[in-house]
């Protein structure tokens, strides 16, 4: 098959979804399928020098992966003008897209949310199926968020673009079983949707031995304590502050440190308010680069995940399964009927406790350094291997697009 990729970024910008694709271009080609992607020149999350090395740069070949970029205005943090980017990447895109006639099937993600809509256009013009990767429910991810409500005009055109979208998909890959359910609520068909996990490399990701691992020098946390670890970031979806609030109820307990490695919006708050309340059972620092993931959740006894309340309903953060990777138990804080906790309790990785409640968080952390003489996650990186490796979930995403195709060929 020739396959079209829309994307609004792509390698060298670096953003969550940016190793998944890599992974699924590289199951693709290796099951036969060439790829074409149309994407705009990078600017985001890199040097400057390297925005000036694509300036130029419309053709290349990155890995056996044809490459055709266009030149877009700089991404910005101002809102309106992001909104302005991603509108004028996808006419754009879609444009220069549609002159790739010998196509067999086109592939968009959720980010941005009107990059499915626009991609779904373009497959109906070029009559060939959308394969479509929804990474978030949107608009929902707005109000769980706390940026907007149901009854704002925003949720009501988000929600409009949501309902003109689906029916453009010949396939839609959600990230967990719950977003599926919610999708079939709606009205997609069943045999649209399939759920697929995002992945980490279990090659990569392995546990590191504690007498081993350089973070505890680097970082001069004693090896004999307790250690609690969180990474990630401090914004409107986490709920990271219940971590703070709970070390606080804890600060004489002198057996356990929290090791906090992390960024957004909300990060210089909570290195403030660690200031403020003199936390010295709490070490916080920014967060380190991916290749170190493994030595981060190695040096935790137990690791923690936190969201809002009602954020968890709909996500399946891909620490999870860093963490698991890393055979170290999980205490979450986080929505209990969410799939997340649904997995701790099948897989026996850790406890799931009610978000922004930092007493229920404080009795996790006490109940695990009191039982961590028997403690163990050893069943959780099996649990990863079968469900949530690189080679199981290509191969899903591989099929997807085999089978989608193969469909419309069909018809």
């Amino acid at each position: 098959m020739k396959l079209l990729f829309l994307d609004a970024y792509f390698y060298p910008e670096n953003i969550a979804f940016t190793h998944i694709e890599l992974d699924i271009m590289e199951g693709l080609q290796a099951a036969g399928h060439s790829i074409t992607v149309v994407c705009p020149t990078p600017c985001r999350g890199i040097p400057e020098e390297t925005i000036k090395r694509y300036h130029n740069r419309i053709h290349e070949v990155y890995r056996g992966i044809r490459v055709h970029r266009y030149q877009a205005p700089r991404e910005g943090k101002n809102p309106l003008l992001r909104a302005f980017r991603y509108f004028w990447c996808n006419l754009r895109g879609s444009m220069i897209a549609k002159h790739y006639r010998d196509t067999d099937a086109v592939f968009a993600v959720s980010t941005p949310p009107t990059q499915g809509y626009f991609a779904g256009k373009l497959a109906k013009k070029l009559n060939v199926p959308l394969i479509y990767s929804l990474q978030d429910l949107f608009p929902d991810s707005l109000v769980t968020t706390g940026i907007t409500t149901e009854s704002s005009p925003l949720y009501r055109i988000g929600a409009r673009l949501e309902r003109k979208t689906y029916p453009l998909c010949s396939k839609i890959i959600v990230l967990s079983r719950t977003a599926e359910r919610q999708l079939l609520e709606r009205g997609v068909p069943e045999d649209c949707l399939t759920a697929v996990s995002n992945w980490i490399d279990t090659e990569a990701v392995k546990p590191v031995p504690r007498e081993e691992n350089r973070l505890f020098d680097e970082f001069n946390v004693d090896r004999d304590r307790f250690t609690v670890v969180y990474a990630g970031n401090f914004g409107a979806s986490q709920g990271a502050d219940v971590i703070l609030k709970a070390a606080e109820m804890m600060k004489d307990n002198k057996e356990i440190s929290f090791v906090i490695f992390g960024g957004g919006t909300e990060f210089d708050k909570a290195v403030k308010l660690a200031e403020e309340l003199n936390l010295d059972n709490v070490a916080i620092n920014p967060l380190l680069p991916p290749d170190r993931v493994p030595e981060v959740y190695s040096m935790g006894d137990v690791a923690l995940i936190t969201c809002k309340k009602g954020v968890g309903k709909t996500a399946m953060p891909s620490k999870l399964w860093s963490i698991m990777a890393c055979d170290t138990p999980v205490i979450a804080a986080f929505d209990t009927d969410s799939e997340l906790a649904d997995v701790l309790r099948e897989s026996g990785a850790g406890v799931c406790v009610e978000p922004e409640d930092p007493a229920a968080l404080k009795e996790a952390i006490e109940e695990a350094y009191a039982n961590r003489a028997s403690a163990s996650a050893a069943a959780a990186r099996e649990y990863l291997m079968r469900h949530a490796s690189k080679e199981a979930c290509v191969r899903q995403y591989v099929d997807c697009f085999e089978q989608a195709a193969g469909s419309e060929k069909a018809r």
